[in-house]
């Protein structure tokens, strides 16, 4: 009796440590997201982000230590100039990243903060015209025409303390800067101010010159209650010249903050209306919801119960996700909310993949299952090598944007990266909890169908009927591709890549009218305003883009003036900046992340397949980014730095589908026996096996891209476009160019599938259910 007692089996654990973990992800996320406010881009809440690169100065080298020194500078900058919420930071050795929130006018937020504001203050020896000789002669601010001859300087901005600005109302109400002076500062400026009033009355010498950046900004003379030789007492003065509201506290900003410790150089410079930025976040949302609610009804519809149920899978997933977001500080932007769409469409493919084979293990006995989950837990059990395999590959690609791309699209792959992460979660977790919950119920145990376990679906069921043999074919697949990527090749070269400025350098700005204005007398106004070979299109929403390698802020000035013309008030939605020294950069970045794209998904399906199989999928993932590229060619479509993001995420998703069939090639091989002809037709079954999965995680995909691509507007078009080819393309391309590949690979060697790399699941026995 006690024998047999010991020998009852212990009830499962794992069942309730996942709903317990389940439950803990879904209350932090709700706790994360109900507390921590988003935190968005400029992109989608406007303002001005200017990223300056420090260079080297005749006494200083700019390293990451003077970087830092100057970074302090613009913050004491930025916050005199009263921006809500600034964001500055450092990044890499010599390059800071200034945003500010609500400022629209790109030429003052430059003018302001990257100014090298070298402050001094100077005895005047006596006014003269410029005459080249040692000592410094600049021009007098209070007499035009006039110059002031200087003598070495008695101050700098470093004995400055506070600089700040004041509504003289005593001196008919005009605005002055107040200093306060720290330190050896009183004595030097005591010093200078008794030196001048020793001069007499009208004489040049009695005044004391203020000259920030080579320019005298005031030059007050000395008062005659100021004493000879004591001078100003108490460590004060007062700056005068006839300044505005906005210029006198620009210039305190300026004194206040001091002189960078070396030159700065604008080398990028962004500028997003509030408005533009509040129809992405409209647009991205609408999006979301609708691409949610179309793949919801069609999972239901395909699964029934358990498509319910992936479908309160998938909306946890988006809380999850967002609340990762917003719990690791991450910044929203453009890009990145497309990325986040876009991961619930593909969080998907986990519950597709679990589901079909759960309904191939029910049809293997279906008379013999009393217990639905056994088919589930099975299910789970060969499909999770390839939900990593899949996702690790989708991982790579946002791993290489985060660590090679730069602004928006670095966004964009840290989104992507937490939105796989949490598809897991929810899929392998979440959705098995409430499955497993949901089967064990009585009415559900009787009606397989309607929990959707016994139905094979009319996509299986056709393919069983005509059973095509595509492998016979293995060579013609490959000339058809082949075709087709000579088409791309050719557009590439006919046409030619039309980079973006991220790439190229130069300025881009797209311009809002109150009256429509049609392309052809855009490009006569700009031609007017003195650039015609600027590049004028129209956008999706109507505006106008020039795009121009060479176009300061007078010139961006000049051109809105001759838009005014035809289209009425012209605003600026957008303007984007790039240097060229950052432009080629950011270009070798862009090939760096694409081969090193392709050697990490190499070396990864390497090790997890045989090199053939690798091979086989990487030449696949090639060809879908060169005819996107090509498709892009031909339609003279921009590729910019959301084209590089498309790109990437394409690697992904084309190397996922193509791990999702090799998978099963794998296992149903090894089930067949070793031989070339056995290879070819399991490939043929393993095709068939994995459509139902490839057609309904595409439909998934393709509903959020559709939506994305209808209310997206023209800053989300292009990124749409490239993805939905992509997608299109990554699925004909495991069929018609991975998986005939991989058979004409294997023909050439003697060695047989079964000899690949085994996974440890399989190894400790099929009963595992981990059969990959």
């Amino acid at each position: 009796m006690s024998s047999r007692m010991s020998r009852k089996p212990r009830p499962r654990r794992a069942p309730l440590w996942r709903a317990l973990f389940a439950l803990a992800a879904v209350a932090a996320s709700l706790y994360f997201a109900l507390t921590t406010p988003p935190r968005l881009g400029l992109d989608l809440r406007g303002g001005t982000q200017i990223v300056l690169e420090t260079r080297n100065g005749p006494t200083a080298r700019a390293d990451a230590a003077a970087t830092d020194r100057a970074l302090e500078v613009l913050r004491q900058r930025v916050d005199a100039l009263g921006v809500s919420e600034p964001s500055l930071a450092r990044s890499g050795e010599r390059r800071i990243v200034v945003e500010l929130p609500g400022v629209q006018d790109p030429r003052k937020a430059a003018e302001v903060v990257g100014r090298t504001a070298q402050l001094t203050f100077h005895p005047v020896l006596a006014a003269s015209a410029p005459d080249g000789g040692a000592a410094r002669t600049l021009p007098d601010p209070d007499a035009p025409g006039q110059h002031l001859r200087l003598g070495p300087p008695a101050l700098t901005g470093k004995d400055v303390k506070d600089a700040r600005a004041v509504l003289d109302t005593q001196a008919g109400g005009g605005w002055t800067v107040a200093l306060s002076f720290r330190g050896g500062g009183e004595k030097s400026w005591a010093r200078a101010t008794g030196e001048a009033a020793c001069a007499a009355p009208g004489d040049a010498a009695r005044r004391v010159a203020i000259v920030l950046d080579d320019r005298v900004v005031s030059a007050p003379a000395m008062q005659q209650s100021v004493p000879c030789r004591s001078g100003i007492q108490g460590g004060s003065a007062r700056i005068t010249g006839g300044f505005g509201d906005a210029e006198a506290r620009d210039l305190a900003a300026l004194v206040k903050g001091g002189a960078l410790p070396v030159p700065v150089e604008v080398v990028e410079q962004r500028t997003v209306g509030p408005t533009l930025g509040a129809e992405a976040i409209r647009a991205s949302a609408a999006a979301a919801v609708i691409g949610l609610v179309c793949t919801a009804v069609f999972v239901v519809a395909v699964y029934r119960l358990l498509g319910v149920l992936a479908t309160v899978a998938l909306a946890l997933y988006g809380l999850i996700s967002y609340a990762a977001l917003v719990a690791l500080g991450a910044t929203l932007t453009l890009p990145g909310l497309a990325g986040f769409v876009l991961a619930i469409g593909m969080a998907v493919d986990a519950n597709v993949l679990v589901f079909e084979r759960t309904r191939e293990e029910y049809a293997r006995r279906p008379a013999a299952v009393s217990d639905l989950r056994g088919p589930l837990g099975k299910g789970f059990g060969k499909a999770w090598s390839a939900v990593v395999d899949s996702n690790v590959t989708t991982l790579l690609a946002a791993g290489l944007l985060f660590f090679f791309a730069t602004g928006p699209v670095k966004g964009f792959g840290v989104t992507l990266s937490v939105g796989v992460v949490a598809s897991m979660v929810s899929a392998l977790v979440i959705t098995r909890v409430l499955a497993d919950w949901a089967l064990r119920r009585p009415g559900v145990r009787r009606r397989p169908r309607l929990a959707g376990v016994a139905s094979a679906g009319r996509v299986r069921a056709f393919l069983a009927r005509r059973g095509p043999r595509l492998m016979r074919h293995r060579r013609t697949w490959p000339a058809v591709s082949g075709a087709l990527l000579a088409l791309a090749v050719t557009g590439i070269g006919v046409r030619g890549l039309q980079l973006g400025v991220e790439f190229t350098g130069g300025r881009l700005v797209e311009y809002g009218t109150s009256r429509p204005v049609d392309a052809e007398r855009a490009r006569a106004a700009v031609g007017d305003a003195g650039f015609p070979r600027a590049v004028v299109q129209k956008a999706g929403n109507g505006d106008v883009v020039v795009r121009s390698g060479d176009l300061s802020d007078r010139d961006q000035q000049r051109v809105k003036t001759a838009l005014e013309t035809y289209g009425g008030t012209v605003t600026v939605e957008r303007d984007e900046r790039i240097g060229p020294s950052l432009g080629s950069e950011l270009r070798d970045k862009a090939l760096l992340a694409l081969g090193a794209a392709v050697a990490a998904q190499l070396l990864y399906l390497s090790v997890r397949f045989r090199w053939t199989f690798a091979t086989a999928a990487v030449a696949a993932m090639v060809q879908d980014v060169l005819l996107v590229t090509g498709l892009f060619a031909w339609l003279g479509r921009p590729a910019d730095s959301v084209f590089l993001a498309a790109l990437l995420t394409v690697v992904g998703y084309s190397v996922n589908d193509t791990v999702v069939v090799f998978d099963r090639i794998r296992e149903t091989h090894r089930l067949a026996g070793a031989g070339r002809a056995s290879l070819a037709s399991a490939v043929d079954s393993a095709i068939l096996q994995t459509v139902p999965r490839t057609l309904n995680t595409g439909m998934g995909v393709l509903f959020v891209l559709t939506a994305l691509a209808a209310l997206g507007g023209d800053s989300l078009a292009d990124f749409s476009l490239a993805l939905l080819a992509g997608v299109l393309f990554g699925m004909a391309s495991t069929v018609l160019t991975a998986a005939p590949l991989a058979v004409v690979l294997e023909g050439r060697r003697p060695e047989a599938v079964a000899a690949s790399p085994t996974p440890r699941a399989e190894k400790a026995g099929r009963g595992s259910g981990a059969v990959v």
